[in-house]
């Protein structure tokens, strides 16, 4: 590695990525098992070398070995020798990270932090139920519920069905039948484990920055192997650490060197049926995070899986050998060929077809900011082990980590699920309001009613015997009287016919 740059490879002359020029962002593409994995575990010792910080996510389970040094074999010697290289085996510093805290730290993102628009990514949220999903968000901050955890979001979302009437007057239409399939998506996401990605500690981005005591950067590995099983869950975790990254880092420009390098492998996962305000927001996050100093580094199987807006914005480009049996296939290797800077020396697209292992077409940018025409490069081979380490040396790993005991146990402080469970409590302790009257009269109680007077003694009413008899007798014929009379009167309207029972309801 020479001191304004990294080696990527020979040519005819020493292809390298120029550290003042690695914040302007990269692609590594090529077919399955074509080296993709073994030039991006390259790169990322070269930049840890020259003190850049990187992340990278380790999808196969076999990027971990970069923490130890590699066991060259005869192979590879005579590859390196061929580059005139002394290569010497030695591991990166190395911290794991886990979302599943099995494999790693646990790394952890608050709700809030998240936001709507990814959440309603990863859910698979159609725009009402996003819609539905912001009014959530908006009506817990307009209460200071924090929402912080996956059961502080579902307290807000039952809040919200709730409340599904007075919301709607206040921020538009919140359907309950809505807010129930929500519901069944956030059970669905913490069945696949994406409720240990929600809580505090939250990570602080400082702590992938970091350095050792010899200058060099950490290389932050993403255990993947599990989490891409969840694919929207996977790109949208990365999507939003690129977006923190964007938030919070200071401008810097165009420094001596990035400050923090970033591989997204299985880019295409990022781009599937994302809708448009996504790709704006990622298009918006590649472009501009260029002057906060980091270097975003897509790596995937064909350069058609990324679209223009943001391909354009990829000036280092690494394209190993791609196949083109079908149409689609044919398309996008013309599309690969079409996306450098052409050599007169050189059939692209022939030559893209025709790489070997560990080969590729090499571009980078210059001292200029300008892509050098393409090259057919050998990919040097790392001087870290190329397969995974053992759960032993994992441990080992971890137990010297500078972030040890950091994000290892989880913090549950009060948030919106506590909160709604004390407002609910209190509910239930107090007594109900009296309801009012009729007319709005409140009931008056025994000592609201006004002093009375004495009441005066009543004369005596009761009956005797013989008095009784009598009224009851004078009643008896006085209702047999008044039957006749009016069954006459009836009779002699309605044709003497009998009147008819009417059925009640």
């Amino acid at each position: 590695m020479a001191d304004d740059g990294v080696l990527i490879g020979y040519s005819d002359h020493p292809q390298m990525l120029r550290l003042d020029r690695a914040n302007r962002h990269g692609l590594v593409a090529g077919a399955t098992g074509t080296g993709k994995t073994v030039t991006l575990q390259a790169l990322a010792q070269g930049l840890s070398d020259a003190g850049v910080p990187v992340f990278a996510a380790d999808v196969k389970g076999d990027l971990c070995g970069i923490a130890a040094p590699g066991t060259p074999n005869e192979k590879m010697l005579a590859r390196a020798k061929a580059m005139n290289l002394e290569l010497r085996p030695d591991g990166a510093p190395v911290v794991f990270w886990d979302l599943f805290g099995q494999a790693g730290h646990p790394i952890r993102a608050t709700i809030s932090e998240m936001g709507p628009l990814l959440i309603s990514r990863m859910l698979e949220l159609n725009d009402v139920q996003e819609g539905v999903l912001t009014v959530v968000f908006r009506a817990a901050d307009d209460e200071g519920l924090l929402l912080l955890d996956l059961k502080d979001l579902q307290a807000a979302l039952s809040f919200a069905a709730e409340h599904a009437s007075e919301l709607g007057a206040k921020y538009g239409n919140v359907s309950p039948a809505t807010v129930a399939t929500i519901q069944r998506k956030l059970l669905v996401l913490e069945d696949q484990g994406g409720a240990q990605l929600f809580g505090e500690p939250a990570l602080e981005l400082s702590d992938l920055m970091r350095k050792d005591g010899a200058g060099r950067g950490f290389v932050n590995v993403l255990a993947a192997d599990k989490l891409i099983a969840s694919p929207r869950l996977y790109a949208t975790f990365l999507l939003w650490l690129l977006s923190e990254l964007f938030e919070e880092l200071p401008e810097v420009g165009d420094p001596d060197k990035p400050k923090l390098a970033f591989f997204f492998d299985e880019a295409h996962l990022l781009f599937r049926d994302a809708p448009k305000a996504l790709l704006e927001k990622v298009e918006q996050v590649v472009r501009l995070i260029r002057s906060k100093g980091v270097g975003v580094y897509f790596v995937t199987q064909n350069p058609a899986d990324i679209p223009e807006t943001v391909l354009g914005q990829l000036g280092n480009r690494i394209q190993h050998a791609l196949r083109a049996y079908t149409p689609v296939e044919q398309r996008g290797l013309k599309a690969a060929a079409d996306s450098f800077r052409p050599n007169p020396a050189l059939d692209t697209a022939q030559t893209i077809q025709a790489l070997g292992v560990g080969e590729a077409l090499v571009s980078v940018l210059d001292e200029k900011g300008a892509p050098t025409m393409v090259e057919k490069t050998l990919i040097r081979p790392p001087a870290s082990r190329l397969g995974p380490l053992t759960p032993q040396e994992r441990a080992e790993v971890m137990a010297r980590s500078p972030v040890r005991g950091l994000y290892d146990e989880a913090e549950d402080r009060e948030s919106a699920f506590e909160t709604l469970q004390a407002r609910a409590a209190q509910a239930e302790a107090e007594p109900p309001e009296p309801a009012p009257r009729k007319g709005g009269a409140v009931p008056r109680t025994r000592d609201d009613a006004p002093e009375r007077e004495a009441p005066r003694p009543r004369a005596s009413n009761r009956q005797t015997a013989m008095e009784a008899f009598a009224i009851s007798m004078v009643r008896t014929i006085g209702t047999q009287v008044g039957r006749e009379l009016i069954r006459g009167v009836l009779g002699g309207l309605s044709g003497g016919s009998r009147p008819t029972r009417r059925r009640r309801y």
